[in-house]
C-alpha cells in the first residue's frame, strides 16, 4: 500500500514538473473506458469565479462508439463574454480509444484526441494525450496528461501541457467521493468532488459528477465549480 501511495505521489510530482498550460484548466477528468456501441448525451457546466469576474462555460454533446474500443463525440460550447453576453463560443470533435481490456494489465489505459474551432474566429486548438486508471482496493486513481497546441490568425502559436487527476473512493455506485487535482501554466487547483451512476435496463445509465476546485499557487480568489450529466444508452 505504501509503495502504491509513493508511486502516486511520485507520478503526480513528475506531472507537475511538465505541466505548463494556461486557460481554463479545470474540466472533466477522463476515464479510459468505452462501452461497446454506446450512444450518449452529455452536458457540462463550469463556473470560475475570480476577484471581479465570473467565467461561465457550458457544453452539450452527442457521442457514439463506432466499435467496442473507439468512440467519437461532438460538442457545442457556450461562453459568457466580457460584455456578459452569453452565446456560442466554439465547436469541438473528440475521439477516444480504450487501449487495453479492463483489468488485463496492471493499469487501464486510454487515449484522447480533440480538435476545437472558435466560432467566427480563426483560433484552433488540438489536444491529444493519455488516460490512466488504476484500481487500488475500493479506490480508483485516474490521471490525464494532455498536450495542447493552439494556432490561428489572432493568437500566437503555442504548445502547452495539462495534467488532471482524480482519486476516488467507490463507496456506492451512486455516490463516489473524490479528491481532484488540475495543473496548468500559472494554475494549480485542488478540491473535493464526487461522481456516481444509476444503471437502468440494458446498458442505459445516467452518470453525474461535480467538483469544487480552489487555486492554491497564487493569492487571491480563484474558485471553479464544475458539474456534468451524461446519459448513455
Amino acid at each position: 500500500m505504501n509503495y502504491k501511495l509513493f508511486t502516486f505521489l511520485g507520478f503526480t510530482m513528475m506531472m507537475h514538473t511538465v505541466a505548463n498550460a494556461d486557460g481554463m484548466v479545470v474540466d472533466k477528468v477522463y476515464h479510459p473506458y468505452v462501452l461497446p456501441y454506446e450512444q450518449e448525451f452529455e452536458w457540462r457546466l463550469l463556473s470560475r469565479q475570480i476577484e471581479d469576474k465570473n467565467y461561465l462555460f457550458q457544453r452539450i454533446g452527442y457521442g457514439k462508439a463506432l466499435s467496442d474500443t473507439f468512440a467519437v463525440e461532438g460538442y457545442l460550447i457556450g461562453q459568457r463574454d466580457n460584455s456578459d453576453d452569453y452565446g456560442l463560443h466554439a465547436y469541438e470533435i473528440e475521439a477516444r480509444w480504450q487501449l487495453v481490456e479492463q483489468g488485463q494489465y496492471w493499469a487501464d489505459w486510454g487515449a484522447l484526441v480533440e480538435i476545437e474551432k472558435q466560432h467566427q474566429v480563426d483560433i484552433w486548438e488540438l489536444t491529444s494525450g493519455l488516460i490512466f486508471e488504476k484500481e487500488i482496493n475500493r479506490t480508483s486513481l485516474t490521471m490525464n496528461l494532455f498536450v495542447v497546441y493552439e494556432w490561428g490568425n489572432t493568437i500566437d502559436n503555442e504548445l502547452e501541457t495539462e495534467f488532471r487527476a482524480q482519486y476516488r473512493y467507490r463507496w456506492l455506485p451512486q455516490v463516489q467521493p473524490s479528491i481532484e487535482l488540475f495543473i496548468g501554466e500559472d494554475f494549480v487547483g485542488i478540491g473535493p468532488g464526487f461522481m456516481g451512476l444509476q444503471r437502468f435496463d440494458g446498458q442505459k445509465q445516467l452518470k453525474w459528477e461535480a467538483g469544487f476546485i480552489t487555486e492554491v499557487s497564487h493569492r487571491g480568489k480563484d474558485h471553479s465549480f464544475r458539474i456534468a450529466l451524461e446519459y448513455e444508452f
